[in-house]
């Protein structure tokens, strides 16, 4: 490309020389010949003039006297009636510019000049036009040479952002270039950089919340199918296959929230629910856990409370907090529920040593942990506590304590209630 535009400027450039500089030359050859010519029968005129003076006053007219009047490197003959011609100067050989003025006295004066001096004149002015051009073509190529430059270099640049997009590499660049249409490009690559960035965040936080918040069912469910091929028992196994197909309900709950919140983290499907009946399932799924650990979870606080939320949701919420308890706490897990203003709020507990003072309120950051784990779980049980409009907070560091907030449902009135109230 920059070949191809430094040649394209010089054609021009050279084009434009040609036509006017040939131009030029002939204009300035036929200005000069004129100027000459002109001066030749100025100085004729001239030198007639000076005879007729001197002859009125019967003056001599001889060579030593008009000599000093004739320009050097011109030749004048002056031809007096009856007298011999006077000639000043030397007689030019080969093209000579003439001309020839007559004298009220009869006298004639002729005035030649070589025309080998407008050779020499044009010559110099061919040789000024000659330079001038070659200054043209000179500034003209390094004028090319920069704008060549100014915008391959560019293009350059826009083709390594494509190919380090194309690469996997989708940082914007965020460089312009003063070039509009070059610049256009480039907010189109930025652009499109920071999409494909965010689409691979959401692909590698998919990935992530879909290792973690499938471990947990996964692994509820393998110990569930583990029960019902140690047992020969009918009633037995029917318990527990039906509780391993509740937990694969579960499962697929968590699959179709993960892909939910992926596309969207806002996107909430509250309803009401019976906050009892997912605290209830959430302990019948993880008493095997702690009965292995040698540990206890129980649940206490204010029963038969409904809640607005995702019950699914609200279920990952609590098992993130109680695997992070049976994970990093120690002793008995607590869950107990109370009510503030038109809030439910179910609090995690345990007698564990609780949150390092250097995590704080960084604790529900991704990447972010205290015990070699993967610091997803509390970041996901955050963003799904707020698709549904709650909130999930660190009340107490020592112990810890983890409260859920979620509005309340106020309680159903029974009919019995209503007629009392309309007799009273």
């Amino acid at each position: 490309m920059r070949r191809r535009l430094i040649q394209s400027t010089l054609a021009v450039v050279l084009v434009v020389i040609a036509v006017f500089g040939v131009s030029l030359v002939i204009v300035e050859t036929r200005t000069i010949s004129e100027s000459a010519r002109e001066r030749v029968e100025s100085e004729a005129v001239r030198l007639a003039s000076i005879v007729d003076s001197r002859l009125l006053v019967e003056d001599k007219v001889t060579a030593e006297i008009i000599s000093d009047q004739v320009t050097e490197d011109r030749y004048a003959v002056i031809r007096i009636p009856g007298k011999p011609p006077i000639e000043v100067g030397t007689k030019p050989d080969g093209d000579v510019i003439s001309a020839t003025a007559p004298g009220e006295e009869g006298e004639t004066v002729t005035v030649q000049e070589p025309r080998s001096s407008v050779t020499r004149e044009v010559g110099r002015t061919l040789l000024i036009i000659v330079l001038v051009a070659l200054l043209a073509v000179v500034a003209a190529v390094l004028l090319a040479i920069r704008q060549a430059s100014r915008l391959a270099s560019p293009l350059t640049d826009l083709a390594e952002t494509a190919e380090r997009l194309g690469s996997g590499d989708p940082r914007p660049r965020h460089r312009r270039y003063g070039v509009p249409e070059l610049d256009r490009v480039a907010d189109v690559l930025d652009r499109s950089a920071e999409r494909i960035a965010r689409m691979l965040t959401a692909e590698r936080r998919l990935a992530a919340d879909a290792s973690h918040q499938l471990r947990t069912p996964l692994t509820a469910l393998s110990m569930r199918l583990e029960e019902i091929t140690l047992t020969d028992d009918p009633d037995t196994v029917k318990e527990e296959a039906t509780i391993a197909l509740t937990q694969v309900e579960r499962l697929t709950d968590v699959v179709e929230r993960l892909l939910t919140n992926s596309r969207d983290p806002r996107t909430g499907s509250a309803v009401t629910f019976d906050l009892d009946e997912v605290i209830q399932q959430q302990l019948a799924e993880w008493r095997p856990a702690y009965r292995s650990a040698g540990r206890a979870i129980v649940t206490s606080g204010k029963r038969k409370l409904r809640a607005v939320g995702t019950p699914g949701a609200v279920a990952q919420v609590l098992a993130a907090l109680i695997e992070n308890s049976l994970m990093h706490g120690g002793g008995t897990v607590a869950l107990r529920t109370r009510v503030t203003g038109n809030q439910v709020v179910v609090e995690v507990t345990d007698e564990g040593p609780g949150v390092p003072a250097d995590l704080g309120a960084r604790i529900f950051e991704r990447a972010i942990s205290g015990r070699n784990s993967t610091g997803i779980g509390l970041a996901v049980a955050r963003d799904l506590a707020e698709a549904d409009g709650g909130r999930l907070e660190m009340l107490q560091a020592s112990p810890a304590v983890f409260g859920l907030f979620l509005s309340r449902t106020p309680p159903q009135k029974s009919p019995d209630d209503e007629s009392r109230r309309t007799v009273r």
